[in-house]
């Protein structure tokens, strides 16, 4: 049988790896994305995974997204809650506006999603959900309090979220990644860049690919005993 996927955030970056490794190990995947339609064309074109357009930060549109992705490719099986944004600052120059942002996607996300696709899993007694913290959501980071409050926050939902399913055959775990080379890596000024690789034991940032196979372990058939974990991907830069 095969298993069909929501991955948010799916079109780029650490989302577009785990999409692709998700396609790799035989499911069908719908990539969600917020925002950028021809970076999701020209994905869909290179990998000939479905992308999906919904506010991840927006209950109904996640309701309805789901539903759509299930009438069209089949139940779903499998959530990567990967969307995340930043919008960072001291919370001294913070607006109101900067926290909301960040933490309706990135733990409103969770939520949001694992409503619309939960109760099909418990029916079915099958379930796979990983959710993407951060090591900046274990350790903290200056100028980020609502992106390490928001990545914090999603380590708490999933063992909590863990404890519903374990019974209903339904596992959830998260993934902290460290610094990794994507986009959002790149936007860091090359001087503090230079600094963080410092700090990480194996001398380099990691690859959304290392991440991406994280993730399709926990989202295999060998992994029903693996719940409420979370699996620190981080070049050893951060032991929690």
């Amino acid at each position: 049988m095969t298993r069909v996927a929501i991955v948010t955030g799916g079109t780029r970056g650490i989302g577009e790896a785990i999409s692709v490794a998700l396609r790799d190990a035989g499911m069908t995947v719908a990539a969600n994305y917020a925002g950028n339609d021809e970076r999701a064309r020209d994905f869909t074109q290179r990998t000939g995974i479905a992308a999906y357009k919904w506010d991840v930060g927006d209950y109904d549109a996640c309701q309805d997204g789901a539903a759509r992705v299930a009438a069209e490719l089949g139940p779903v099986d499998v959530l990567v809650n990967n969307a995340g944004i930043t919008r960072d600052g001291t919370i001294l120059k913070m607006t109101y506006q900067m926290w909301k942002e960040v933490m309706d996607t990135n733990l409103g996300g969770c939520f949001n999603m694992a409503k619309a696709v939960f109760p099909g899993m418990r029916d079915r007694k099958w379930g796979r959900i990983v959710n993407i913290g951060s090591i900046n959501g274990q350790a903290g980071q200056y100028g980020q309090v609502n992106y390490a409050a928001a990545k914090s926050g999603i380590h708490g939902f999933t063992k909590a979220l863990s404890q519903e399913g374990a019974k209903l055959g339904v596992t959830v775990n998260a993934i902290a990644p460290g610094y990794i080379d994507t986009d959002m890596v790149a936007a860091v000024p090359p001087e503090v860049l230079e600094k963080i690789v410092a700090k990480i034991p194996v001398g380099r940032l990691g690859q959304a690919q290392e991440i991406a196979r994280g993730v399709a372990f926990l989202c295999s058939e060998e992994a029903g005993f693996v719940t409420g974990s979370t699996l620190s991907i981080n070049g050893g830069q951060h032991m929690y």
